[in-house]
């Protein structure tokens, strides 16, 4: 099933395939603003309601599975690439710094969408030029970037790309801001625990910064790599840590997943290895829905001591290119079971700079 409809106001396209059903906002980031297994009776991302859409219109990045472009923070709005100044507006005032990026409320166009037998698709795109003040002005490159989403049997699978169109390299880096629903299939906050693919803890400062020391990770946040860490109606969670893969039931698993621990129903959010960092973020705890924040840098890695070290590079190439070269997609990874979020597998040889994800579901006992 492919169709446009109203949601809430604004113009939306739902679709499904086999138990899944998602709805995508293009006038809005592109943002799929649902994902449901309806087997399993699974809500697998933040929705907003009739009530919330004008919270949705201010924050989009709290809903669906939003872009973020560039991640996380900058100190001061503020990073010098190539011998050029790049400033953002001040987003959060008392930490002084800018937030979240240019493209999570900007309107993409539907450029294609298509259905077979084994898949829907449906592909967006954003152009930005001088006519487009809002980014251009913050960020004063052409670029196009095309968000492409397929609806199969296995669940959803993503692929982002962005292509250099203006006389000047162009640096990139990206995050999604993906707030899992908890619970997400019946029970309670009290049975559901969360697992990440984090390797050390990054130490933040008062501005929510990285301070540029690496940490072993805390007793509380060891059990997200063994066992599960509880992530709602519990304390404040805003950390940053490094990726490093987790076991799965036998399997190397590079992402998050949350599980119902009296169930075994659980959601697989699976990343790309271009995803270097994490930030997990609770909302001060009391809200029914955790964010793991899949980044291709480290948060402000432009403005670090050693920004290569930080995402900011690419082993293979930098995390810019030179004008006409397509350079982040997020790349898709082999299916695993139940409901992922993922990045369709490429054939090309150009360099891929971007975190892929994949998000499923399953029920496992």
């Amino acid at each position: 099933m492919l169709r446009t409809v109203d949601f809430h106001g604004l113009k939306a396209v739902e679709f499904s395939k086999g138990d899944y059903t998602a709805l995508l906002v293009p006038g809005m980031g592109a943002n799929l603003v649902r994902l449901a297994n309806t087997r399993l009776g699974a809500e697998i991302l933040r929705t907003p309601g009739a009530d919330e859409i004008e919270v949705f219109r201010g924050r989009p990045q709290v809903f669906g599975l939003p872009i973020l472009f560039p991640p996380n923070r900058i100190a001061d709005g503020r990073y010098t690439f190539e011998g050029r100044t790049y400033q953002y507006p001040i987003t959060i005032e008392k930490e002084h710094n800018y937030h979240h990026g240019v493209l999570k409320s900007e309107a993409f166009i539907v450029s294609k969408a298509s259905e077979t037998a084994e898949e829907v698709m449906v592909e967006c795109r954003y152009y930005a030029n001088a006519g487009n003040d809002a980014v251009f002005r913050d960020f004063p490159h052409e670029f196009k970037c095309k968000i492409t989403y397929w609806l199969s049997s296995d669940g959803l699978e993503q692929e982002v790309m962005f292509s250099n169109r203006s006389k000047l390299r162009m640096p990139v880096g990206v995050g999604f801001h993906t707030p899992l629903s908890i619970p997400f299939a019946g029970g309670d906050a009290a049975d559901y625990v969360m697992r990440v693919a984090v390797g050390e803890q990054v130490e933040l400062n008062e501005r929510n910064l990285p301070t540029g020391r690496k940490l072993p990770l805390s007793e509380q946040f060891a059990k997200l790599r063994e066992g599960g860490l509880r992530v709602t109606e519990c304390d404040p969670i805003e950390a940053g840590f490094t990726l490093k893969e987790i076991d799965v039931n036998g399997k190397s698993f590079r992402g998050a997943l949350v599980e119902n621990v009296r169930t075994g129903a659980r959601i697989f959010y699976e990343v790309d290895s271009q995803t270097t960092y994490w930030t997990i973020w609770n909302n001060g705890g009391r809200v029914p829905y955790c964010c793991p924040e899949p980044q291709s840098w480290t948060t402000n890695a432009p403005n670090l001591p050693n920004p290569s070290a930080e995402g900011f590079t690419d082993r293979h190439r930098l995390l810019y290119t030179s004008p006409g070269q397509p350079i982040f997609r997020v790349i898709p990874s082999c299916p695993t079971p139940a409901l992922r979020v993922m990045g369709r597998r490429c054939s090309s040889d150009k360099p891929m700079v971007s975190p892929s994800r994949r998000v499923t579901s399953s029920s496992s006992r």
